[in-house]
């Protein structure tokens, strides 16, 4: 890499690592008083210029300032150094963790990812906004010359956001990376957690890792293809721990326009296009992968994810069956398999594969779970409750089981033991309405009708649209003699469903009841034009013996 300069004495720029330094010494013994400098440089680099300097300069009064974190701010630091001692030179690094801020700030902002990771021309740091508005004072202030020591990317930065920060009588040096340092670099982002190690970084560590390994690509030379692949799967899983997929994509088809075999990216690709909601192109990246190794359990439990989420469910146990046939601990993929089995109506062999599933894995509520809703599916009661107490033992604030449960019970006709699982349900999770309206139809079935009423004014209050609860309190108040608000009960109910012939007839009873015959006859004719059965229903009905000689009723029943 080459050295590029504003001091226009050099005739061309030097190539080599030694050159750059004697260039970078001449030019800080031929400036006098303020001046700015930038070294592009990596740390054992850095280290090794300021040693040379201190060697080198020895008439010159050397001090070095070493930024720790996110600085704002440096006009105060230097102040308080010239106090100390006046210096010629003021050699200071760690100028990028304010860098790597900055784009987390950014991100957090909600830029959008190229204007992070690219250089945009949107916004700059504070510090460097900073040393602008006190250039003027550092150089009346402190006639010194001031030698920035960044790494690559940070004068990549400089160019593209801050140019007119170079473009002030300023020295550019870059020295050419080191090429065993670079690949021992290299190596240890390799050898790293990956994405599980990712996603429990800071986003400021992410940021860092990422813009230090954009600059390392850049930096690796002819014959390396292997390890710049390695790398840009890494890069990806960095920005997918950003939940940054489009560049995580970005990363990866690099990678493959260099080794189009990397079954991994093809994989990862899926993933992140998947994630994206472009499911037939995740489809075709996982087909990609599986067709360079047939063997990978991973593309054929992701391609499954992604066929299931396009409706093509046949298709997703077929990849879920190559996936647990390279892998048969893959607990996930059994519990999967089962889900789409059972939308399938495959009840048995959705059974089956939860039963693989906790088999490997035998604290997986989840496959408990839904192994339940499969048994009662079957109508396999008993064996469905045994399986919901397995999800509440592992997972005992699980509500979506102890309401199942109570189903199970309720149709085996174990009311209170249903009740106290709704109760569980709605103790757990109280805005649970399903569970409210389930418990007050047990408790009704009890006879246990105020009761039932309250259950019911539950699941109003939390689904006011909840028809089937509204007819229900209805035939609660009814029963209990309180007909006035039973027709206001049904009257909810049929705002809400217009054509529910069981409340007009129901309330056609109240009417009827109340000796209110012309109501009681309108309103059962309703009934009886939704639904012609309420026609044979209503001859032998005692709620309409009041009625039963008004020739109006006998017409309408046909009599």
């Amino acid at each position: 890499m080459t050295v590029s300069s504003f001091d226009w004495d050099d005739e061309l720029p030097p190539e080599t690592g030694e050159e750059v330094y004697r260039a970078l010494r001449r030019a800080l013994q031929r400036k006098q008083g303020f001046g700015l400098f930038f070294v592009q440089c990596s740390k054992s680099q850095g280290a090794e210029i300021v040693a040379s300097l201190h060697h080198d300069l020895p008439k010159q009064q050397i001090q070095e300032l070493h930024l720790v974190g996110e600085v704002t701010t440096l006009y105060d630091q230097i102040d308080t150094l010239w106090q100390q001692q006046p210096f010629d030179v003021l050699v200071l690094d760690g100028l990028e963790a304010s860098l790597y801020a900055y784009e987390d700030v950014k991100r957090l902002s909600g830029w959008g990812s190229g204007e992070i990771y690219n250089y945009s021309w949107k916004g700059v740091p504070k510090i460097l906004n900073h040393l602008n508005q006190q250039r003027e004072h550092l150089r009346n202030d402190f006639p010194a010359r001031f030698v920035f020591l960044v790494p690559p990317f940070v004068v990549d930065y400089f160019i593209q956001r801050a140019a007119d920060f170079l473009d002030w009588r300023s020295g550019l040096f870059r020295f050419p990376p080191d090429s065993k340092e670079v690949a021992a670099e290299a190596d240890r982002f390799l050898s790293d957690g990956g994405y599980n190690q990712y996603v429990k970084l800071m986003p400021q560590e992410r940021v860092e890792k990422i813009l230090t390994l954009k600059a390392m690509l850049q930096e690796m030379g002819v014959g390396s293809e292997r390890r710049q692949c390695d790398l840009l799967l890494k890069l990806g899983l960095l920005f997918v721990a950003e939940q940054d997929y489009e560049n995580a994509i970005t990363s990866w088809e690099k990678l493959l326009a260099i080794k189009p075999d990397y079954h991994e990216a093809w994989c990862d690709r899926g993933v992140a296009l998947s994630t994206l909601g472009r499911k037939e192109e995740a489809v075709q990246s996982y087909d990609r992968a599986v067709a360079i190794k047939p063997d990978d359990h991973k593309a054929w439990h992701m391609r499954g994810v992604a066929l299931s989420a396009l409706g093509r469910k046949e298709e997703a146990v077929q990849s879920y069956d190559r996936a647990v046939a390279i892998k048969p601990d893959d607990h996930e993929a059994w519990y999967i398999r089962g889900l789409v089995l059972s939308v399938l109506g495959r009840q048995e062999e959705a059974v089956q594969s939860y039963d693989r599933a906790v088999a490997i894995k035998p604290d997986y509520h989840a496959a408990w779970y839904n192994r339940g809703n499969a048994l009662s599916a079957l109508g396999r009661n008993e064996e469905a409750i045994q399986s919901y107490d397995k999800a509440v033992d592992i997972k005992p604030d699980k509500h979506e089981a102890w309401y199942n449960r109570g189903v199970a019970l309720d149709d085996l006709g174990r009311k209170e033991e249903a009740i106290q699982s709704y109760d569980k349900a709605v103790d757990i999770k109280p805005d649970k309405h399903e569970a409210w309206y389930s418990r007050g139809v047990a408790l009704d079935d009890l006879g246990r009708k105020e009761e039932a009423i309250q259950s019911y004014d539950k699941a109003v209050d939390i689904k006011p649209d909840k028809h089937e609860a509204w007819y229900n309190r209805g035939n609660a108040l009814s029963d209990l003699g309180r007909k006035e608000e039973a027709i206001q009960s049904y009257d909810k109910a049929l705002q809400i469903q217009p054509d529910y012939a069981s409340a007009y007839y129901n309330k056609a009873c109240c009417y009827a009841l109340q000796g209110t015959i012309d109501l009681a006859i309108a309103t059962l004719r309703q009934a009886i034009t939704l639904d012609s059965d309420y026609q044979d229903m209503a001859k032998t009905d005692p709620d309409f013996d009041r009625i039963r000689n008004d020739d109006r009723f006998r017409a309408l029943i046909g009599e």
